[in-house]
């Protein structure tokens, strides 16, 4: 009988939610669904010296936002609490007893000094990689090199001591990864890790596997920088005897540098001038900011579509997928292994086609909303209007008021660039008769309309219109360029028009 597939996303409350562990959350989100399954959140606290308050409220802010809450959470509990680690530790160290018992773990009781000796040696001997490993351990301070009377003696006298696995001196591990393939490691380049610190929490290691078993998770998909652990992490499946159990892993290629030197970092962004969060993040002790993809006016489902994409294809031409499309396109099997380069241009393209796709129905609240945040109010009729205006031409939906502010703000200043160059003679002789043309006419004015009638005046002047549009153009918005000047029109209609024609012919000054 096969088992319920069961995934997790288990990040550290250290700070913000990168953009690389929110692909990692859609990716174990997207298979849960398209498997019939369930997506947990595991909060793996273990490392208190870099815990940092807000931030387990920041993810539950961050996947709210995107749609892809969890089956169980911290919040949302199931039948395998509790869902942070911090809240399970009475249970690890018997998991790390059971290790020494087996002869899988030791106790080690090797001060800071030490082990910075030890290390000093092992480089004095010209070792590449000096760690504590199967051939190091046999001259350090621990219950494999020590009396078992001492060893008894240490710990009830309350010596500070740690619990290392004892990785085997020779053996191939191999783990079949659904993205890599066959992955095998010798165990002679594994070192000792600590499983339980002095402290009495455990390390990650020991903490993800227990949890992963006692949580039923099927598959583990986490990034790459996992995989130079996933060797150890096969082993304590073994040693605990769980290998019926293991989960299959899936090991996510980095996201990396648009240059792709690299791995993508809060600096590159910074840098660029992009962000690297879902949504904004402030630390409250230290005032710490990091701008996110929310507040810069990215749409969640634009947002999703794109990160979708950043290693994984369908295999076909499509690149527009709602979630439930993502859900039934995707596979762990079409994930790629090299990295990919975070690339803000296609980002900005995805939000372009979001945007444009929305009614200006829906749109027409984000016009109204900036337009009231500079005490300016805007009925429903016209905000639409706005939006049809610069839909095709904005990336996001604050653009499209602070592209069209002149279409109920009158323009009392003007690019003088423009009028240096464009408000001639010709400009001024168009203008007045148009506007004498519409201060007499009170008939239907549409774009058309508009369109024509300006044509009308400017042949019968025996003035080509393509010289004067763009005095045209800066006469009723104040700037040379923008949306359709004729749609402009329409909206503003003929006493509006003429009016500030009539403002702009006694403002500026004619040239030449």
């Amino acid at each position: 009988m096969s088992r319920e597939v069961r995934v997790r996303f288990a990040p550290s409350p250290t700070g913000p939610l990168h953009i690389g562990g929110v692909r990692t959350a859609l990716y174990n989100y997207l298979f849960a669904r398209k498997m019939g399954g369930k997506f947990l959140l595991r909060i793996e606290d273990t490392d208190q010296a870099r815990f940092v308050p807000g931030t387990e409220d920041y993810i539950k802010e961050s996947l709210a936002w995107l749609g892809i809450s969890p089956d169980e959470s911290p919040w949302n509990p199931g039948d395998c609490g509790p869902y942070r680690q911090s809240e399970r530790k009475s249970s690890y160290m018997q998991y790390a007893l059971d290790l020494v018992e087996a002869g899988h773990a030791y106790y080690a009781f090797d001060t800071s000094e030490e082990l910075e000796a030890m290390r000093e040696r092992l480089t004095a001997a010209r070792v590449v990689q000096p760690q504590y490993n199967s051939i190091s351990r046999t001259q350090m301070n621990n219950s494999l090199t020590l009396s078992k009377e001492e060893v008894k003696a240490r710990l009830e006298s309350g010596d500070p001591y740690v619990i290392r696995v004892k990785i085997p001196l020779k053996e191939d591990v191999r783990l079949n990864d659904m993205i890599r393939g066959w992955v095998m490691v010798h165990s002679s380049t594994l070192d000792d890790k600590v499983l339980m610190k002095s402290d009495g929490m455990p390390t990650y290691h020991l903490a993800n596997i227990v949890d992963d078993h006692l949580m039923n998770i099927t598959h583990v998909i986490r990034g790459e920088e996992w995989l130079p652990s996933a060797p150890l992490h096969v082993l304590l499946y073994k040693f605990f005897g769980w290998e019926d159990t293991m989960p299959e892993f899936a090991h996510l290629p980095l996201l990396l540098k648009p240059d792709g030197n690299g791995k993508l970092s809060k600096r590159d962004g910074d840098k660029l001038g992009f962000p690297v969060f879902p949504i904004n993040w402030e630390n409250k002790e230290n005032g710490e900011t990091a701008a996110g993809f929310r507040e810069q006016g990215y749409f969640s489902d634009a947002f999703l579509n794109f990160l979708a994409f950043l290693g994984w294809n369908p295999g076909d031409e499509r690149e527009i997928f709602t979630l439930e499309e993502l859900v039934e396109a995707f596979s762990v099997e079409r994930i790629g292994k090299s990295g990919t380069k975070f690339d803000i241009a296609k980002a900005k393209w995805y939000n372009e086609q979001y945007l444009k796709a929305k009614s200006n129905k829906d749109l027409a609240h984000y016009v109204i909303a900036e337009a009231s945040a500079e005490g300016i109010t805007i009925l429903q009729d016209t905000a639409e209007a706005i939006v049809a205006l610069n839909k095709e031409r904005v990336t996001f939906p604050a653009e499209l008021w602070q592209g069209s502010k002149f279409v109920v703000i009158t323009p009392t200043e003007f690019d003088q660039d423009i009028a240096g160059k464009r408000w001639n003679a010709d400009a001024v002789t168009v203008l007045t008769a148009y506007a004498e043309s519409l201060e007499g006419y009170t008939g239907a004015y549409d774009a058309e309309k508009a369109k024509a009638m300006l044509g009308e005046t400017s042949e019968a002047k025996e003035i080509k219109l393509g010289k004067v549009m763009q005095a045209v153009r800066l006469a009723i918005t104040g700037v040379g360029i923008g949306p359709d000047l004729m749609e402009i029109f329409a909206i503003l209609g003929t006493e509006e028009v003429a009016k500030r024609i009539r403002f702009a012919l006694a403002t500026l000054e004619v040239i030449g």
